[in-house]
């Protein structure tokens, strides 16, 4: 995605940032070169840009190892913007003082003290996305403050004379109110006229298929979801039919209906025909039986995958010698499972990312035609492909299947009474739950307790609830994620305790139903297109020999950051009636928890 360099561009230096290839996607949009650099380029090979952007990362500046750039970068005299890490590494390498301070998650509200050139024609107030524990506490000479939060002071900064700009806040990332105004009014500072929005030519991407492919032909592993799918057919456009065949797995933690809406699918673009199908579902969950940690199992799933290739390889008759894997891998991908500089932190590993998968990469063995994109870029493609609307904007599902969404635990363990401040205390009761989840928080991978809360009123007060969940995930380093109680055998949150289960096929079938009630009920009220994507997990908290259900529906662009949705009070209540129907559910939950500092899924 990358353009040459030149006067025309800009260049951004990853620092190993979630987001760093999210900024240079955001400058493709308006039509603006880019170049990402690693950060060891030395200033003579930054030189010839107009601009350049310092991304955030997962290290403390004073850090001993931590990324830093060449010294002489800040005096090549062109604009520069530093983005968290990257603000805080100029802020630094220009005098300033940067210290550790407490966490700030998610949305915060910006005020804005000058609107000097970067923050031009924005509002005084503004919502942001937030994502350190470190801050500028003293400013280099010659610059001034240009915002502050309520927790951060120094949240914006410049010095104009010198062209350089601070932002501790992401304006690369969707929910950003303002981030494009400020990225644009950026690169008017560089002298760059930001154009119309970037298109994806298909044609380009069929060309580049078939120049990597050469005379090799594709074997894609079909999950059924609209990465793999788009991908495939993407392929299937490129080469000739023979040279294409798809693979679909059933590993048992798929969703209610997967295999059939597949197949639907791709007769309706005649290409059933280039799609085989296994059950290896016993395989699967005998594998997992009694894994708990999340990472393991992502391992374990990547590995089969790996192993059930090999095998319908062999007897299929395909010589791997001249055919390479397809996979539908899509950017976020690459950056979660540790970037593409390898400096970002491990979130979570994604099946597409397991060991054999790397080891087939380092030899030239795979092929990704959507691996630069994001979801909502790969929505747009297979709308281009003629595929069907109910396909390409289906909600994303993630590779490993409901495994993922199937929490374990190897301890029993008991809720613990949260105290509240005052205010809150009247209004909920909550407790510190006995199980982690996955989160990111200064770009890095958490793995802490999860809160629960049970409200007085059984009215869903949203932004009351966002802001709880912020406040606690931002004070209480113990926590990452936050959920209240909507339905329950009982409403005393104390008497829930964890049991020890692992993954078994009679909790998939629970998960699975609970999954497709879900589903049903939001398209019975033709509301599905009313959120991006919408987790069902399984969480082994009991209050009455029973699991817990817990609701996770979510609003994204390109699922790098995103933000709980605030659904109906009354979808939320329906659906929680009827899954309390289900035998063996205690009690239903709904996470209220921005990303970051929870990840969309739990693990």
């Amino acid at each position: 995605m990358a353009s040459p360099k030149g006067h025309a561009s800009i260049g951004i230096i990853d620092l190993g940032g979630q987001y760093c290839h999210l900024i240079a996607r955001r400058l493709r949009d308006m039509g603006v070169s880019s170049e990402i650099h690693g950060p060891n380029a030395e200033s003579a090979d930054l030189s010839g840009h107009a601009g350049l952007i310092l991304s955030g990362g997962p290290q403390s500046v004073y850090e001993k190892d931590s990324p830093k750039i060449d010294s002489s970068t800040v005096n090549l005299g062109v604009p520069m913007l530093g983005i968290c890490y990257g603000h805080q590494l100029l802020a630094l390498m220009l005098g300033g003082v940067v210290e550790r301070g407490p966490g700030e998650y998610g949305v915060a509200s910006l005020l804005v003290k000058a609107h000097e050139a970067l923050l031009e024609d924005t509002p005084e107030k503004q919502r942001v996305w937030m994502s350190h524990s470190d801050r500028v506490t003293m400013l280099p000479s010659g610059a001034i403050e240009l915002a502050v939060t309520e927790t951060c002071d120094n949240a914006a900064f410049g010095d104009a004379g010198r062209r350089i700009y601070g932002v501790q806040f992401h304006p690369e990332v969707n929910h950003t109110e303002n981030g494009p105004r400020i990225l644009r009014n950026f690169v008017a500072l560089c002298g760059i006229h930001a154009k119309e929005k970037f298109e994806i030519s298909i044609d380009a991407l069929l060309e580049k298929i078939r120049a990597r492919a050469m005379n090799d032909s594709v074997f894609f592993l079909v999950s059924g979801g609209v990465d793999s799918t788009v991908a495939f057919v993407l392929c299937a456009r490129a080469l000739p039919r023979e040279r294409v065949l798809g693979l679909y797995v059933d590993t048992g933690l798929m969703r209610k209906g997967e295999k059939e809406e597949l197949i639907h699918n791709l007769a309706q673009i005649g290409l059933d025909d280039r799609l085989q199908t296994r059950d290896e579902s016993r395989r699967f969950l005998t594998a997992l039986e009694g894994v708990v940690d999340p990472e393991q199992k992502r391992h374990i799933i990547g590995r089969l995958f790996m192993d059930v290739q090999t095998d319908a390889m062999r007897e299929i008759g395909i010589d791997p010698d001249f055919w390479l894997l397809g996979q539908g891998t899509i950017y976020p991908d690459t950056i979660e499972s540790g970037g593409s500089f390898g400096r970002a932190a491990v979130i979570k590993t994604h099946h597409n990312r397991c060991a054999e998968v790397v080891e087939l990469m380092k030899r030239g063995r795979v092929i990704e035609p959507l691996s630069e994109f994001y979801k909502d870029e790969v929505r747009r493609i297979g709308s281009s492909l003629g595929l069907d609307w109910k396909l390409t904007n289906r909600w994303p599902f993630p590779g490993p299947g409901l495994a993922i969404r199937c929490l374990c635990s190897d301890t029993a363990g008991v809720a613990e009474k949260l105290d509240l401040n005052d205010d809150w205390a009247r209004l909920y009761q909550s407790v510190l739950l006995p199980v982690q989840s996955v989160g990111v928080q200064g770009d890095n991978r958490t793995y802490r307790r999860v809160v629960a809360l049970h409200a007085s009123n059984a009215t869903l007060n949203y932004p009351e609830l966002e802001r709880i969940s912020t406040d606690l995930c931002n004070n209480l380093s113990l926590t990452n994620r936050v959920i209240v109680q909507i339905a329950g055998v009982s409403t005393n949150l104390l008497k829930g305790a964890i049991r020890n289960p692992g993954i078994t096929g009679k909790r998939i079938e629970l998960l699975r139903e609970a999954d497709f009630i879900v589903r049903s009920s939001l398209d019975e009220e033709a509301m599905t297109d009313a959120v991006w994507q919408f987790p069902v997990v399984l969480m082994p908290l009991s209050f009455n020999g029973g699991e817990s259900i817990i609701l996770r529906p979510v609003n994204s662009e390109d699922g790098m950051t995103a933000n709980f949705a605030h659904l109906p009070s009354y979808l939320i209540q329906r659906i929680a009636g009827k899954l309390m129907q289900l035998e063996m559910t205690d009690a239903v939950f709904l996470d209220v928890t921005n990303k970051p500092p929870a990840t969309i899924e739990w693990e």
